[in-house]
């Protein structure tokens, strides 16, 4: 049987010291030593790394906004600084035309955004001896976003969150109508009650998923019409991760 922290290797591999390491992981992060210029060119978009562009985060902003409002919810932390144990994602047609957004946080002295309102059952996966992380902030645009737009924005935080820093297990606050689409379409289970999120004004509930089990249903491909059909082929995965892991592994050497 393979250990719980194996990771996906469809060809022998073996992942740097800092990988597998907590304290590498967690404290040795800094966004700045990810390539600024990482960019996944897709089929007609490209999903980019945006902590450090002004630009990008001011666009990041407005559509969460956007998106927020549209859905009578409160946007209280669209315009917040990227923090050291944060990164984020954006997928965008240009420079101009971006319509997707997601953030990793990772654990930190400060915990992560979701202890505000479920510390005690995230503490439960810490005291188990869980490395937890969380995705925030995502945002799709549904009149440019996709089934493999979600996709592959997750995957991606897959790889920066389970083979880069060594991350066990991802949490995620949604709105419960939004529930059980995370469930059905990725493996999340409901993790803690409902109660009001005073950062968007909202109810929410607490996801949480192992990423070993993210590991199991993307070897798998998924089971029945899944977002993990539409994740990078497992060559391409290992690609990101060697273009993902190269200057932060520099930075640790």
């Amino acid at each position: 049987m393979k250990p719980e922290h194996a990771l996906l290797e469809p060809r022998a591999r073996v992942l740097p010291a800092f990988a597998s390491s907590p304290a590498h992981a967690q404290d040795d992060f800094q966004p700045s030593t990810f390539d600024q210029h990482f960019t996944i060119d897709c089929d007609g978009y490209q999903i980019r790394l945006a902590d450090h562009s002004d630009t990008l985060r001011t666009r990041i902003s407005l559509l969460i906004e956007k998106l927020y409002a549209w859905r009578g919810l409160q946007a209280s932390h669209a315009n917040v600084a990227p923090l050291p144990h944060q990164t984020t994602l954006v997928a965008c047609r240009d420079d101009h035309h971006l319509f997707g957004t997601v953030t990793l946080g990772l654990d930190s002295c400060d915990g992560l955004m979701a202890d505000g309102l479920y510390q005690d059952e995230i503490d439960e996966i810490r005291r188990s001896g869980g490395r937890v992380c969380e995705v925030t902030r995502l945002a799709i645009d549904p009149e440019f976003g996709s089934h493999r737009v979600m996709a592959q924005l997750f995957h991606l935080v897959f790889i920066l969150a389970r083979m880069v820093h060594g991350m066990t297990d991802l949490f995620a606050e949604v709105h419960p109508r939004h529930s059980d689409y995370y469930r059905r379409m990725l493996g999340y289970r409901l993790a803690g009650p409902e109660k009001v999120c005073p950062r968007v004004g909202a109810p929410a509930v607490l996801l949480h998923i192992s990423l070993a089990d993210v590991e199991r249903h993307i070897r798998e491909r998924g089971e029945g019409r899944t977002l993990y059909r539409h994740f990078f082929p497992l060559e391409e995965q290992w690609r990101l991760f060697d273009q993902l892991r190269e200057p932060l592994s520099q930075a640790i050497s």
